[in-house]
């Protein structure tokens, strides 16, 4: 992926306890396509939330395993996410 717009990038916050208390560092948790890189999210973030990035960092998400009843097996797709910096002072509202 050379170039795209922010929706193809970023493709939802992730709320979860532990990324909603990172929250309080400047620390914001995105699920991004498999594709873009480090600059490219970067980009994106501050395209669309107008703040300044100072770091990222990104993660895959490896599949699980899930069982529905007692033979039926099942697999959750895996992902990538990744967790944006800001500058100190700035804030994202993702509600």
């Amino acid at each position: 992926m050379t170039s795209g717009s922010v929706h193809d990038i970023l493709i939802r916050p992730v709320i979860s306890e532990k990324s909603v208390a990172q929250t309080e560092r400047n620390n914001y948790t995105f699920q991004v396509s498999r594709e873009s890189n480090k600059l490219q999210i970067r980009a994106a973030v501050e395209a669309e939330f107008k703040v300044t990035v100072i770091g990222v960092r990104v993660m895959s998400v490896k599949p699980k395993q899930k069982r529905r009843g007692r033979k039926t097996m099942g697999t959750v797709p895996g992902w990538r996410k990744a967790v944006v910096t800001i500058a100190a002072g700035q804030k994202i509202e993702l509600f």
